[in-house]
């Protein structure tokens, strides 16, 4: 019965790493997409793993840093701006 507990256990460990994990990568997406680190937090919480994938597709506010990294729109127009 002891073999249960300890595998029980094992992959309880496991599943927290997971939860931990998520809502840390979480709260820095939804940080980086210009909401704060709030909302991420609470939706790796609530929803572990999909929170990252709801952050994944959730769009991101003008002038977040997601956007001045990732979008091609915003860096054009920013280097058209600064170089005239």
């Amino acid at each position: 019965m002891t073999t249960v507990i300890a595998l029980l256990g094992a992959k309880a460990l496991w599943l927290t790493y997971i939860w931990l994990a998520s809502c840390i990568i979480g709260s820095w997406l939804s940080d980086r997409k210009g909401y704060g680190e709030k909302p991420g937090l609470g939706t790796g919480l609530l929803l572990s793993v999909f929170g990252l994938i709801v952050w994944l597709v959730f769009p991101s506010k003008p002038g977040s840093k997601w956007r001045r990294r990732f979008s091609r729109r915003d860096r054009e127009s920013t280097t058209t701006t600064s170089s005239s």
